[in-house]
This record gives structure tokens, sequence and C-alpha cells, in this order.
């Protein structure tokens, strides 16, 4: 009986550039890693967390980018100075499903389809015919 290899070890952390982002609240990191499968988001921000002693609810992944063939992947990051200061700045996910309109708000009208225009524009053309004889 084997025992299954844990595939999610990354290693050599090398850090391509950090930048410090005050009108933001954050430090924006670049930096490569090498492991043998693209590297979860998770993953990325406990090792970024234990790297830059911060907590993982602070950081924002925003690309894991690797090339095909390639064991060497590279991370663009934003770890802000608190939770507070991340909701602030990235932009909100739209959740997936129907969206009902906040009161006051006026939803959509659907278009008719072409067959019921073509249908209205019939019965409109009738009643002018009967409404003016010539």
């Amino acid at each position: 009986m084997q025992l299954k290899q844990d595939n999610s070890k990354m290693e050599n952390f090398n850090i391509i550039e950090e930048k410090s982002n005050p009108l933001f609240k954050r430090k924006e990191v670049q930096f490569s890693i090498e492991a043998e499968v693209t590297p979860s988001n998770s993953e990325v921000e406990k090792l970024i967390s234990e790297k830059f002693s911060t907590q993982e609810e602070n950081i924002k992944i925003k690309k894991i980018e690797g090339k095909f063939g390639s064991k060497v992947f590279k991370v663009n990051a934003n770890i802000y100075n608190s939770k507070q200061d991340k909701e602030d700045t990235e932009p909100k996910q739209k959740k997936k499903g129907a969206e009902k309109p906040a009161e006051g708000e006026v939803k959509s009208v659907e278009q008719p389809s072409k067959e019921e225009s073509e249908k209205k524009e019939k019965e409109k053309t009738e009643e002018e015919k009967q409404n003016n004889p010539s």
C-alpha cells in the first residue's frame, strides 16, 4: 500500500517585487514559488501569512500565473493592514442567481418578441383601415 504524496508542497519562495502603497493601506507583493501543481489561493494565502506575519483574512490574491510545463508560478498579491481596509478597497463579488430590485428601483421591461411586434403592427394597420376608409 502506497501513501498518498502531498503535491501541494511549495518550495523556493523568491520575492520579485515588494511595494508599499500607503494610499490603499497595503503592501503589493510579487513573488515566485516552485510547486508540482498550481497552488490554490488558500495555500498561497497561508504561505504569505507565514512569511509576512499577517492574518490570512488581510490578504487578497490577485493572480497565480504559471507557464505550461514549468513548475515555477508567479503570484501577485495585496497584503492589507486590516480586514476593514481590504473590504473597503477590493471590489465586491456579484452573487449568482436572480437578484430582486431594491425598493424604489424600476425593474427593466422585457422587449416583445419579433412575432408579437409583427402581430401588433398588423392589428394597428387593420384598425387604421377601419377608422379611415378611403
